[in-house]
C-alpha cells in the first residue's frame, strides 16, 4: 500500500516476527499515521486507538491469535488489531461507514476477534468463560483480557474479578491504564491506580526484575522470585495490592510504549501458574498532538483535518444538538430548584450535562462507567426529596434495567431519565442503536415514557418530566436538531396527551420524535398524489398513551399508520394495536419500525432507513398499497 511500505507486509501477526527492531519502530508510525488518515476521513475512536499502538504489537509478537483468544474490553481500541489481522485493505478505509469495518470487534469480522463488544467491564468475565472452558477441555492456550482502567468503574468487573482465582489457575489481565474513560477517570479506584503506579517499593521491584530479565541468564526464574517474594513478604515489604487480595499477582507500573520490555513481561505471565495482572502504562492519543492535548475530546472524533486536527466544517446555521439543548435547560432549571441534581455515568460532554457542572458543580456527578449504581444512587436521592435527572444514553441504560424496574418505578420514585441517542447510532452499529427502549420501558408500571418532536419540545419534556413527580423517560436521538426557536421558559405538557398537527378523515398517521417530519412530508405527498386527507398526530406520550384520541380516530378513520425509531416489536406499534384490540376496534393497523434482528453498521442514518424500507418513498410505497387494498381503487392509487 502506498506510504505504509512495512504496514503493507502484515497480512497476518505471525509476519511481525519477521521484522527488525528498527522495522517495528517504523511500523508503529505507520499504523498511527494509518488510523489518523482513515479516522479523519470517517471519524471514530482516534486516541484510544493510537495510545494502544505498541500495546498490539507486543501482544501479537508473545501470543499467536486466533489459537490464544484477546478479549478487548469495549474493544473501540481494536483498530491496531485489525491492521494487523488481515485487515489492512479497503474495507478499513471505510471504516464505520457501509461495506467497511465495524468500529468495534465482532466475531462475525474475523476470527481473531475471539468476542465482541462495545460496552464498558465485558472482557473479564468473557475472558474467565474462555479460561474455563479451555481447562475443561485441556486445551494449551492462553486468554489474554485486556481492560482500561476505566473499565474498574463497572460493577461486572469487579464481580469478575472476586471470581477469577477460584475459577482458574491461569488469567493473563492486561491493565491498559491511560487515566480517561471519555472524560478523566473518578473514583476512588482511579486514585488507587495512581497510588500503584507512584509506589516506590512496586516501582523498584518491577525495575529490578526488568534489569535482569534483560541483562542476565535465567530472568523470568528470577521473576518469579519477585513475584513469590511480594507475595510471601504481603505488607513487610510493600502494601499488598487488591489485586493480590483477590488472588492475582500484580506487576507494574510497565511502560505500554516500550514493545520490548512487554513482550518480555507477557513471555513471564505465558509460563505463570497463577492469574497475573500487568499493570501497562499508556497515553491516550499518543503520536497526534492535539489528541494528547484533549483526550476527551479525541476519544471519538467525527472527520476532522489530519494535520491540524481541526473538525471538518458544519454546514453554516447548524442547529445546536439535542444533548446541549438538553444540558442546558436543565442548568437553567436547577438555578431556580435546589433539588435538582444531574447524574452521568462517564459522560459529562457526550450527554450534556457539562453544562450542570460548570454552572453548579456541587450538584453534577459522574459515577463513571456505573450505569447500575447511577440508577440506584439517583433512586436514594429522591426517597430524599431530590429531583435527579440521569442522563444516560439510551444503549447504555439497558445495563441498568434490573435497578430502574425494582427500585425507581416499583417504588413509583420521581427519576428523570433523559436517554440520549435514541434510535440509531449509524456509524457505531448494533452495540450503540438505542431502538429497544420504547420496548422495554412501556411494560414497566408507574413509567412515564416519551419523545419530543424537536429541540423546543424536549424543554417542555424535561419540565414535565421533573415535575411530575413519578419515574419518567425521555429519548431523543443523537446529533443536531431541527433549528426551531427555543422558548425562553419551558412549559408543562398534559402528560398522556398527544398533539394533533393535522385533521384529515382517511388514514390517521401517529409519528414519533424524528418520524414527525417524516409524517408530514408523508402526508403532504398522499393529498398532492392522491387528494387522500389524512390526520397527522405527534404521539408525544407512548406511556400513557392518548387512548381518546386514538379511539376516535380508529372510529373515523379507515387505517392508522405509526412511525417510530425503535423496534416494532414492543414499541408504539404495539402499543396502538394492543390498545385498539383491547377495546375491540378493528380498524387496520400499519407499523413501520427497525425490524426484529440487530441493525448493522452504516455510513448514515438515512442509509440505514433505506436498507430496511424506512426512507420516505418506501414508507409512501406501503401505506398506498395498504389503502389500495382497503379501497380497491388501484386505478386512483397506483400513483
Amino acid at each position: 500500500m502506498d506510504g505504509f511500505p512495512i504496514l503493507s507486509k502484515i497480512q497476518r501477526p505471525q509476519d511481525l516476527r519477521s521484522l527488525t527492531r528498527q522495522e517495528i519502530v517504523a511500523l508503529s508510525e505507520e499504523i498511527r499515521t494509518r488510523i489518523i488518515r482513515a479516522t479523519a476521513q470517517n471519524g471514530g475512536h482516534v486516541g484510544p486507538n493510537l495510545g494502544v499502538v505498541e500495546l498490539t504489537i507486543a501482544l501479537h509478537l508473545a501470543f499467536e491469535t486466533p489459537r490464544d483468544s484477546f478479549c478487548w474490553d469495549v474493544s473501540h481500541q481494536g483498530y491496531v488489531h485489525k491492521l494487523l489481522t488481515g485487515r489492512n485493505d479497503e474495507r478499513f478505509d471505510a471504516i464505520r461507514k457501509t461495506d467497511g469495518l465495524s468500529g468495534f470487534l465482532s466475531r462475525e469480522e474475523s476470527q481473531h476477534d475471539a468476542f465482541g463488544a462495545g460496552h464498558a467491564g465485558t472482557c473479564l468475565s468473557a475472558a474467565l468463560g474462555m479460561c474455563v472452558a479451555r481447562d475443561l477441555k485441556k486445551e494449551n492456550k492462553h486468554v489474554v483480557a485486556i481492560a482500561g482502567d476505566a473499565a474498574f468503574t463497572c460493577g461486572i468487573t469487579l464481580e469478575a474479578l472476586n471470581n477469577i482465582a477460584c475459577s482458574t489457575k491461569k488469567f493473563i489481565l492486561v491493565l491498559n491504564d491511560n487515566e480517561w474513560s471519555i472524560a478523566k477517570n473518578v473514583g476512588a479506584l482511579s486514585r488507587y491506580f495512581n497510588e500503584l503506579i507512584t509506589n516506590p517499593v512496586y516501582d523498584r521491584l518491577h525495575k529490578d526484575a526488568q534489569s535482569f530479565l534483560s541483562q542476565i541468564p535465567g530472568g523470568r526464574s528470577f521473576m518469579k522470585l519477585v513475584s513469590k517474594a511480594k507475595r510471601d513478604t504481603k505488607e513487610l515489604l510493600a502494601p499488598s495490592s487488591i489485586f493480590e487480595k483477590l488472588g492475582l499477582r500484580y506487576l507494574g507500573p510497565i511502560d505500554g510504549h516500550d514493545i520490548d520490555s512487554m513482550v518480555r513481561f507477557f513471555e513471564f505471565a505465558k509460563e505463570s501458574d497463577e492469574p497475573i495482572v500487568l499493570h501497562i502504562l499508556t497515553k491516550k492519543g499518543k503520536g497526534f498532538p492535539v489528541a494528547l492535548k484533549e483526550p476527551e475530546k479525541w476519544h471519538g472524533s467525527g472527520p476532522f483535518d489530519e494535520k491540524t486536527g481541526a473538525p471538518k466544517a458544519e454546514k453554516p446555521n447548524t442547529p445546536p444538538k439535542y444533548q446541549d439543548v438538553f444540558g442546558e435547560c436543565l442548568a437553567e432549571l436547577a438555578l431556580q430548584d435546589k433539588s435538582i441534581t444531574g447524574i452521568t455515568a462517564a459522560m459529562p460532554a457526550g450527554t450534556g450535562l457539562d453544562a450542570l457542572e460548570k454552572k453548579i458543580p456541587d450538584r453534577f456527578y459522574d459515577v463513571g462507567i456505573a450505569e447500575e449504581h447511577a440508577v440506584l444512587m439517583a433512586a436514594g436521592m429522591a426517597t430524599q426529596g431530590l429531583k435527579p435527572v440521569c442522563a444516560i444514553y439510551s444503549t447504555f441504560l439497558q445495563r441498568a434495567y434490573d435497578p430502574i424496574i425494582h427500585d425507581v418505578c416499583l417504588q413509583n420514585l420521581p427519576v428523570t431519565f433523559c436517554l440520549d441517542r435514541a434510535g440509531l447510532s449509524p456509524n457505531d452499529g448494533p452495540t450503540h442503536h438505542g431502538v429497544f427502549d420504547l420496548s422495554f420501558l412501556r411494560c414497566v408500571p408507574n413509567s412515564v415514557v416519551m419523545q419530543p418532536k424537536d429541540e423546543d419540545e424536549l424543554q417542555d419534556m424535561l419540565l414535565t418530566g421533573i415535575s411530575s413527580g413519578k419515574p419518567a423517560f425521555i429519548r431523543y436521538p443523537r446529533g443536531n436538531g431541527l433549528g426551531v426557536t427555543l422558548k425562553k421558559s419551558p412549559k408543562t405538557l398534559e402528560i398522556g396527551k398527544a398533539e394533533l398537527l393535522r385533521r384529515g378523515d382517511t388514514c390517521s398517521i401517529w409519528a414519533l420524535g424524528p418520524f414527525v417530519e417524516t409524517a408530514k412530508k408523508l402526508a403532504e405527498e398522499l393529498s398532492d398524489r392522491h387528494n387522500l386527507n389524512c390526520s397527522l398526530v405527534n404521539v408525544r406520550f407512548v406511556k400513557p398513551l392518548d387512548l381518546d384520541l386514538l379511539f376516535k380516530h380508529a372510529s373515523t378513520h379507515d387505517l392508522i399508520v405509526t412511525l417510530e425509531d425503535n423496534a416494532l416489536m414492543g414499541g408504539l406499534g404495539s402499543a396502538v394495536a394492543e390498545s385498539l384490540q383491547a377495546h375491540g376496534l378493528q380498524v387496520p393497523v400499519k407499523s413501520f419500525g427497525w425490524p426484529d434482528a440487530f441493525i448493522p453498521h452504516g455510513s448514515s442514518v438515512s442509509q440505514l432507513r433505506s436498507q430496511y424500507g424506512l426512507d420516505d418513498q418506501s414508507i409512501l410505497s406501503s401505506i398506498e398499497a395498504a389503502l389500495n387494498k382497503k379501497y380497491k381503487r388501484v386505478a386512483c392509487l397506483s400513483g
